[in-house]
């Protein structure tokens, strides 16, 4: 069984696009607030994919308690409902401790099941998805993209070409069912849970700024060592790791599919995408307080958005 909303009831969310800082300001949250940290990213979950993923260093793991991080090889798959289930357990384990759950990260879908829980997904026959899936070898992904944006434009407009996974499986619902997959989504009916959620707010060009800096950063970091690494694993790539953020950039290079200047290009313009289908999905959910991220104070107006003040 799925968790109940009351799983989370205490809990606290700080959730924003990528490159917001959301990692720096939940560091010195939790040290005020007394909370562990729960990781709400679908990435960090894999082993051995730190740089890109921008992991809590050892250092800051061992300054606050996290949990929800190198749960799985690269070569596993974890979907949103088994992220449900153990992000209930990590809530338990941090509540032991004395402390208060704070999740933190971006993955819009992993938000959205926190606070309304699962749809009931609906049957479908895999002969069709079967069928889905060739036609993305055949004719693209961008193909089935502009199909599903005829048939479920709410789902296109979140999802990226690339997507293939999520994209085969909007449309997999539309032909088995007749309705769009969001259709399905918004009528969860889960009663939503009472969590507190802030999101970090940039102005576009900034957050821009932000992403591209951080995307040259990472890759002075060993990026690409840590990419060709993943390559050599003893197990193929699992279609979540080879599609991930950035990455599926670095494993085209290192297969000499494109030159060195427009991989680094293209993380920077893919993550830019990223970080405007988060954004969407952020307003689309009337839970999360935005909060401007520029200037000082940052955690004391994150704490009050949540509400909260500094114990005494």
């Amino acid at each position: 069984m799925p968790p109940t909303p009351a799983a989370f009831a205490d809990a606290l969310v700080l959730t924003g696009p990528t490159s917001s800082g959301k990692s720096a300001v939940a560091l010195e949250l939790a040290t005020q607030l007394g909370c562990g940290i729960v990781a709400m990213d679908s990435m960090t979950l894999y082993r051995g994919m730190d740089i890109g993923t921008a992991k809590p260093s050892a250092a800051e793991q061992a300054a606050v308690p996290h949990y929800l991080l190198d749960r799985l090889d690269p070569w596993e798959s974890g979907n949103v409902a088994w992220w449900l289930t153990e992000a209930a357990v990590a809530c338990d384990a941090i509540r032991a401790r004395g402390l208060r759950p704070l999740f933190v990260g971006g993955t819009p879908f992993f938000l959205k099941a926190l606070l309304h829980g699962l749809f009931d997904s609906p049957a479908i026959d895999a002969a069709i998805r079967v069928r889905l899936e060739a036609e993305a070898g055949t004719v693209g992904p961008e193909a089935l993209h502009a199909r599903l944006a005829t048939v479920d434009a709410v789902s296109a407009a979140r999802l990226h070409p690339n997507d293939v996974r999520r994209v085969v499986r909007a449309l997999e619902v539309f032909e088995g069912t007749g309705q769009p997959i969001s259709t399905w989504q918004d009528s969860w009916k889960n009663a939503a849970a009472p969590i507190p959620v802030v999101a970090l707010d940039w102005p576009v060009e900034l957050l821009n700024q932000r992403i591209d800096t951080r995307v040259e950063a990472m890759l002075a970091a060993g990026w690409l060592v840590e990419a060709r690494r993943l390559l050599e694993s003893p197990k193929p790539l699992s279609r979540e790791a080879s599609q991930a953020l950035g990455y599926r950039d670095l494993f085209e290079f290192l297969g000499g599919g494109t030159d060195w200047n427009r991989t680094v290009a293209g993380i920077q313009l893919h993550s830019r995408q990223f970080a405007k289908r988060q954004r969407t999905w952020f307003r689309g959910l009337k839970e999360c307080v935005s909060v401007p991220a520029e200037g000082g104070n940052l955690a004391e107006r994150v704490r009050a958005g949540f509400g909260l003040t500094i114990p005494a």
